[in-house]
Protein backbone atom coordinates (compact mmCIF):
# COMPACT_ATOMS: atom_id res chain seq x y z
CA UNK A 1 0.00 0.00 0.00
CA UNK A 2 1.44 3.33 -1.09
CA UNK A 3 -0.19 5.49 1.60
CA UNK A 4 -0.42 3.08 4.52
CA UNK A 5 -1.42 4.80 7.80
CA UNK A 6 -0.92 8.32 6.40
CA UNK A 7 -3.54 10.82 7.53
CA UNK A 8 -5.21 12.50 4.54
CA UNK A 9 -7.83 15.24 4.34
CA UNK A 10 -9.93 15.50 1.17
CA UNK A 11 -11.82 18.76 0.65
CA UNK A 12 -14.84 18.44 -1.61
CA UNK A 13 -14.93 14.81 -0.53
CA UNK A 14 -18.57 14.27 -1.50
CA UNK A 15 -18.09 15.46 -5.09
CA UNK A 16 -17.26 13.23 -8.04
CA UNK A 17 -13.54 14.03 -8.03
CA UNK A 18 -13.09 14.28 -4.27
CA UNK A 19 -14.91 11.02 -3.55
CA UNK A 20 -12.91 9.17 -6.23
CA UNK A 21 -9.65 10.44 -4.74
CA UNK A 22 -10.80 9.64 -1.19
CA UNK A 23 -11.61 6.06 -2.21
CA UNK A 24 -8.23 5.72 -3.94
CA UNK A 25 -6.39 7.07 -0.89
CA UNK A 26 -8.27 4.67 1.39
CA UNK A 27 -7.56 1.75 -0.94
CA UNK A 28 -3.86 2.52 -0.56
CA UNK A 29 -4.09 2.48 3.24
CA UNK A 30 -4.59 6.15 4.14
CA UNK A 31 -6.75 7.29 7.06
CA UNK A 32 -9.09 9.60 5.16
CA UNK A 33 -10.98 12.58 6.57
CA UNK A 34 -13.62 13.88 4.16
CA UNK A 35 -14.48 17.57 4.32
CA UNK A 36 -17.26 19.64 2.73
CA UNK A 37 -20.09 21.98 3.64
CA UNK A 38 -22.82 19.31 3.56
CA UNK A 39 -22.39 16.41 5.96
CA UNK A 40 -24.93 13.85 4.66
CA UNK A 41 -23.23 13.21 1.28
CA UNK A 42 -19.88 13.01 3.08
CA UNK A 43 -21.22 10.40 5.49
CA UNK A 44 -22.40 8.34 2.54
CA UNK A 45 -18.93 8.31 0.95
CA UNK A 46 -17.25 7.60 4.30
CA UNK A 47 -19.63 4.73 4.96
CA UNK A 48 -18.92 3.22 1.55
CA UNK A 49 -15.17 3.42 2.18
CA UNK A 50 -15.52 1.75 5.58
CA UNK A 51 -17.68 -1.02 4.10
CA UNK A 52 -14.81 -1.73 1.70
CA UNK A 53 -12.40 -2.07 4.61
CA UNK A 54 -10.96 1.44 4.59
CA UNK A 55 -10.74 4.12 7.25
CA UNK A 56 -12.82 7.24 6.62
CA UNK A 57 -14.45 10.00 8.64
CA UNK A 58 -16.64 12.95 7.67
CA UNK A 59 -16.55 16.54 8.89
CA UNK A 60 -18.46 19.68 7.92
CA UNK A 61 -16.07 22.42 6.75
CA UNK A 62 -16.40 25.60 4.71
CA UNK A 63 -13.16 26.07 2.77
CA UNK A 64 -14.05 29.74 2.20
CA UNK A 65 -13.91 30.32 5.97
CA UNK A 66 -10.39 30.22 7.44
CA UNK A 67 -11.70 29.64 10.97
CA UNK A 68 -13.67 26.62 9.78
CA UNK A 69 -10.58 25.21 8.04
CA UNK A 70 -8.43 25.73 11.14
CA UNK A 71 -10.99 24.18 13.50
CA UNK A 72 -11.36 21.09 11.33
CA UNK A 73 -7.59 20.71 10.98
CA UNK A 74 -7.29 20.70 14.78
CA UNK A 75 -10.08 18.12 15.05
CA UNK A 76 -8.38 15.80 12.58
CA UNK A 77 -5.05 16.07 14.37
CA UNK A 78 -6.69 15.35 17.73
CA UNK A 79 -8.41 12.30 16.25
CA UNK A 80 -5.75 10.80 13.98
CA UNK A 81 -2.46 12.65 14.41
CA UNK A 82 -0.42 14.90 12.10
CA UNK A 83 -1.79 15.28 8.58
CA UNK A 84 0.50 14.17 5.77
CA UNK A 85 -1.76 14.62 2.74
CA UNK A 86 -4.23 17.37 1.85
CA UNK A 87 -6.23 17.28 -1.37
CA UNK A 88 -8.79 19.83 -2.52
CA UNK A 89 -11.42 19.58 -5.22
CA UNK A 90 -13.81 22.17 -3.78
CA UNK A 91 -16.47 23.48 -6.16
CA UNK A 92 -15.48 26.99 -7.25
CA UNK A 93 -18.86 28.01 -8.66
CA UNK A 94 -18.98 27.48 -12.40
CA UNK A 95 -19.36 30.28 -14.91
CA UNK A 96 -18.96 28.26 -18.12
CA UNK A 97 -21.35 28.07 -21.04
CA UNK A 98 -21.25 31.63 -22.37
CA UNK A 99 -18.78 33.81 -24.23
CA UNK A 100 -16.81 36.33 -22.19
CA UNK A 101 -18.62 39.22 -23.84
CA UNK A 102 -21.88 37.87 -22.43
CA UNK A 103 -20.59 37.73 -18.82
CA UNK A 104 -20.73 40.41 -16.21
CA UNK A 105 -17.54 40.82 -14.20
CA UNK A 106 -18.97 39.37 -11.00
CA UNK A 107 -20.02 36.14 -12.69
CA UNK A 108 -16.70 35.87 -14.50
CA UNK A 109 -14.79 36.36 -11.26
CA UNK A 110 -16.78 33.89 -9.14
CA UNK A 111 -14.64 30.79 -9.83
CA UNK A 112 -11.45 32.88 -9.69
CA UNK A 113 -12.33 34.34 -6.32
CA UNK A 114 -13.67 31.11 -4.83
CA UNK A 115 -10.79 29.07 -6.19
CA UNK A 116 -8.10 31.35 -4.81
CA UNK A 117 -9.87 32.05 -1.51
CA UNK A 118 -10.48 28.37 -0.74
CA UNK A 119 -6.93 27.49 -1.75
CA UNK A 120 -5.40 30.31 0.25
CA UNK A 121 -7.28 29.15 3.36
CA UNK A 122 -6.51 25.46 2.89
CA UNK A 123 -3.03 25.79 1.41
CA UNK A 124 -1.58 28.14 4.00
CA UNK A 125 -3.12 26.28 6.95
CA UNK A 126 -1.81 22.91 5.82
CA UNK A 127 1.58 24.22 4.71
CA UNK A 128 2.03 25.69 8.19
CA UNK A 129 0.87 22.48 9.92
CA UNK A 130 2.94 20.16 7.75
CA UNK A 131 6.01 22.36 8.00
CA UNK A 132 5.81 22.09 11.78
CA UNK A 133 5.22 18.32 11.72
CA UNK A 134 7.84 16.78 9.46
CA UNK A 135 6.44 17.64 6.04
CA UNK A 136 3.65 16.42 3.82
CA UNK A 137 1.95 16.79 0.45
CA UNK A 138 -0.61 19.38 -0.65
CA UNK A 139 -2.47 18.39 -3.81
CA UNK A 140 -4.80 20.25 -6.15
CA UNK A 141 -6.99 19.38 -9.10
CA UNK A 142 -7.23 21.58 -12.19
CA UNK A 143 -8.21 21.34 -15.84
CA UNK A 144 -6.46 21.61 -19.18
CA UNK A 145 -8.11 25.02 -19.53
CA UNK A 146 -5.41 26.27 -17.15
CA UNK A 147 -3.02 26.25 -20.07
CA UNK A 148 -5.11 25.94 -23.23
CA UNK A 149 -7.73 28.47 -24.30
CA UNK A 150 -11.23 27.20 -25.11
CA UNK A 151 -14.45 28.97 -25.88
CA UNK A 152 -17.16 29.57 -23.29
CA UNK A 153 -14.93 28.80 -20.31
CA UNK A 154 -16.02 31.91 -18.41
CA UNK A 155 -13.68 32.37 -15.46
CA UNK A 156 -12.93 28.67 -15.00
CA UNK A 157 -9.76 28.49 -17.10
CA UNK A 158 -8.40 31.66 -15.53
CA UNK A 159 -9.19 30.24 -12.08
CA UNK A 160 -7.39 26.97 -12.91
CA UNK A 161 -4.30 28.88 -14.05
CA UNK A 162 -4.34 31.06 -10.95
CA UNK A 163 -4.66 28.08 -8.59
CA UNK A 164 -1.80 26.27 -10.33
CA UNK A 165 0.46 29.28 -9.93
CA UNK A 166 -0.56 29.71 -6.29
CA UNK A 167 0.54 26.13 -5.68
CA UNK A 168 3.86 26.81 -7.41
CA UNK A 169 4.53 29.71 -5.07
CA UNK A 170 3.45 27.67 -2.04
CA UNK A 171 5.76 24.86 -3.12
CA UNK A 172 8.78 27.15 -3.38
CA UNK A 173 8.15 28.64 0.05
CA UNK A 174 7.28 25.35 1.78
CA UNK A 175 9.78 23.01 0.18
CA UNK A 176 12.60 23.71 2.67
CA UNK A 177 10.25 22.46 5.41
CA UNK A 178 9.55 19.20 3.63
CA UNK A 179 6.19 20.17 2.14
CA UNK A 180 5.49 19.29 -1.49
CA UNK A 181 2.75 20.96 -3.58
CA UNK A 182 1.50 19.34 -6.79
CA UNK A 183 -1.72 18.97 -8.73
CA UNK A 184 -3.49 16.72 -11.22
CA UNK A 185 -4.46 18.38 -14.49
CA UNK A 186 -7.50 16.68 -15.99
CA UNK A 187 -9.15 16.92 -19.41
CA UNK A 188 -12.58 16.44 -17.78
CA UNK A 189 -13.41 12.79 -17.17
CA UNK A 190 -16.38 11.44 -19.17
CA UNK A 191 -17.74 9.57 -16.13
CA UNK A 192 -18.01 12.76 -14.07
CA UNK A 193 -21.79 13.31 -13.75
CA UNK A 194 -21.83 16.87 -15.11
CA UNK A 195 -19.59 16.06 -18.06
CA UNK A 196 -21.44 12.84 -18.81
CA UNK A 197 -24.72 14.78 -18.92
CA UNK A 198 -23.31 17.31 -21.38
CA UNK A 199 -21.73 14.62 -23.54
CA UNK A 200 -24.99 12.66 -23.61
CA UNK A 201 -26.79 15.74 -24.93
CA UNK A 202 -24.12 16.28 -27.61
CA UNK A 203 -24.25 12.59 -28.58
CA UNK A 204 -28.02 12.72 -29.10
CA UNK A 205 -27.72 15.91 -31.14
CA UNK A 206 -25.19 14.18 -33.42
CA UNK A 207 -27.05 10.89 -33.63
CA UNK A 208 -24.14 9.09 -31.93
CA UNK A 209 -23.72 6.79 -28.96
CA UNK A 210 -21.88 7.99 -25.88
CA UNK A 211 -18.90 5.74 -26.70
CA UNK A 212 -18.80 7.05 -30.27
CA UNK A 213 -18.72 10.61 -29.00
CA UNK A 214 -15.92 9.70 -26.58
CA UNK A 215 -13.93 8.29 -29.50
CA UNK A 216 -14.61 11.45 -31.50
CA UNK A 217 -13.39 13.73 -28.70
CA UNK A 218 -10.39 11.50 -27.97
CA UNK A 219 -9.23 10.94 -31.55
CA UNK A 220 -6.60 13.69 -31.42
CA UNK A 221 -4.99 12.41 -28.21
CA UNK A 222 -2.06 9.98 -28.52
CA UNK A 223 -3.81 7.43 -26.29
CA UNK A 224 -7.18 7.85 -28.07
CA UNK A 225 -8.74 7.92 -24.63
CA UNK A 226 -9.87 10.53 -22.11
CA UNK A 227 -8.96 9.67 -18.54
CA UNK A 228 -11.66 8.34 -16.22
CA UNK A 229 -12.17 9.53 -12.66
CA UNK A 230 -10.37 6.46 -11.32
CA UNK A 231 -7.36 7.17 -13.53
CA UNK A 232 -7.08 10.77 -12.36
CA UNK A 233 -7.49 9.55 -8.77
CA UNK A 234 -4.63 7.10 -9.31
CA UNK A 235 -2.47 10.01 -10.43
CA UNK A 236 -3.30 11.78 -7.16
CA UNK A 237 -2.23 8.65 -5.26
CA UNK A 238 1.10 8.66 -7.07
CA UNK A 239 1.73 12.33 -6.25
CA UNK A 240 0.78 11.75 -2.61
CA UNK A 241 3.11 8.78 -2.26
CA UNK A 242 6.82 8.59 -1.51
CA UNK A 243 7.31 7.46 -5.12
CA UNK A 244 6.90 11.14 -6.03
CA UNK A 245 9.19 12.41 -3.29
CA UNK A 246 11.26 14.46 -5.77
CA UNK A 247 8.20 16.14 -7.34
CA UNK A 248 6.93 19.56 -6.29
CA UNK A 249 5.62 22.71 -7.98
CA UNK A 250 4.47 20.50 -10.83
CA UNK A 251 1.58 18.45 -12.15
CA UNK A 252 0.53 14.98 -13.17
CA UNK A 253 -0.77 15.40 -16.71
CA UNK A 254 -3.74 13.06 -17.18
CA UNK A 255 -4.90 14.50 -20.48
CA UNK A 256 -3.83 11.38 -22.38
CA UNK A 257 -1.35 13.49 -24.30
CA UNK A 258 -4.04 15.98 -25.30
CA UNK A 259 -1.66 18.52 -23.84
CA UNK A 260 2.01 17.80 -24.43
CA UNK A 261 4.34 19.16 -21.72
Amino acid sequence: MLLKDKVAVVYGGSGAVGSAVARAFAREGAIVHLAARRIDPLESVARDIRERGGHAFAGRVDALNPDSVAAHLDQVVSHSGPIKIAFSAVDWGDSQGRDLIDHDFETFMRPVQNGLKSWFNVGTAYARHMGENGGGVILGFTANAARQAFGQMGGFGVASAAVEHFLRHLAVESGPKGVRCCWVRSPGSPDTPGIREVWTIHAKERGMSFDELHAEFAKDTPLRHIASLSQTADAAVLLASDLASSMTATLANTTGGGQVD
